[in-house]
């Protein structure tokens, strides 16, 4: 099949890129910026895209069977919010998408993000998840825990530290998924029909359980302290204010160490144990 992935050299994007070509499938990978990644050079054709402006989307979708898009908001800025992107991004591809008769579409959402209106990371995935369930396509939306990398790198600086900050008791838990394991499953899911999945890895961990594992990984001594909830809302507030770019993150930090994040859909091999004591260890 013929495939336009949009977002193709994120860290997601790119391990969904490389189990495309492994299945055979043909590939337009979009994206800002090109990077090269290993083993798979010349095996598919790149577009330069910016997802707000619908001009630079113009024919991408051109004899495309499926759509995948991990377009979003993953950091702070000053300039551009996640509406822009993971809702009006999105968008402007979906409406690509039903020009060009694309069958159907895969959009990477987050767990639980039609229950946070105030946090504008998870809104704008939820009001987009919408609109692609009014458009008329058959779509596939994938809503993950959270990946391997991104908690490990949450934790990574405190570890070195060796002081933890948890937000409450850090009893919320878990099953993050490596994203190796979550591209297979998009590509073996990524044309049925109107379904949503709320996905994640083998194992469930709680925060606290985590920042020990880390800890255990690196060969740490560590001190576990809590810090209460409202205290991020002051931060987000302040960041507001001062026009940092920040306020946003800090709302989806907030939220995701504050809520229980356990898909009820468990795929993938890989183990986030022995994933840390790589990270950290060097392993």
């Amino acid at each position: 099949m013929k495939v336009v992935l949009a977002g193709a050299f994120g860290n997601l994007g790119a391990d969904i890129l490389k189990e495309l070509i492994k299945q055979g499938h043909e590939v337009v990978a979009a994206d800002l910026k090109e990077r090269e990644i290993e083993g798979i050079k010349g095996k598919y054709r790149f577009v330069s895209i910016d997802a707000r402006n619908p001009e630079t989307l113009k024919g991408i979708c051109d004899g495309c069977d499926v759509a995948i898009t991990t377009m979003g908001l993953t950091g702070a800025s000053k300039t551009v919010t996640a509406y822009d992107i993971d809702y009006q991004g999105n968008l402007n591809l979906l409406a690509e998408c039903i020009k060009a008769g694309v069958k159907h579409f895969n959009f990477v959402s987050v767990i639980r993000a039609d229950e946070a209106p105030d946090v504008p990371m998870l809104d704008a995935k939820a009001r987009f998840e919408q609109k692609l369930k009014e458009s008329g396509l058959k779509y596939t939306i994938y809503r993950p825990t959270g990946y391997f990398y991104d908690i490990a790198k949450v934790f990574k600086p405190m570890i070195e530290k060796g002081k933890v900050s948890l937000l409450g008791a850090g009893d919320k838990v878990c099953n993050v998924i490596d994203t190796p394991d979550f591209a297979e499953f998009i590509v073996l899911h990524m044309c049925d029909d109107n379904k949503t999945y709320n996905i994640g890895g083998k194992e469930t961990y709680t925060y606290r359980q985590i920042a020990e594992l880390c800890a255990e990984a690196a060969g740490k001594e560590i001190k576990i302290s809590s810090a209460p909830a409202w205290l991020f809302d002051v931060l987000a507030w302040v960041n507001k204010v001062q026009k940092t770019g920040r306020e946003g993150v800090l709302r989806f930090s907030k939220f995701i160490m504050t809520h229980d994040l356990d898909g009820d859909t468990v795929y993938g091999k890989a183990s986030f144990k022995e994933y840390l004591k790589g990270y950290f260890g060097g392993k």
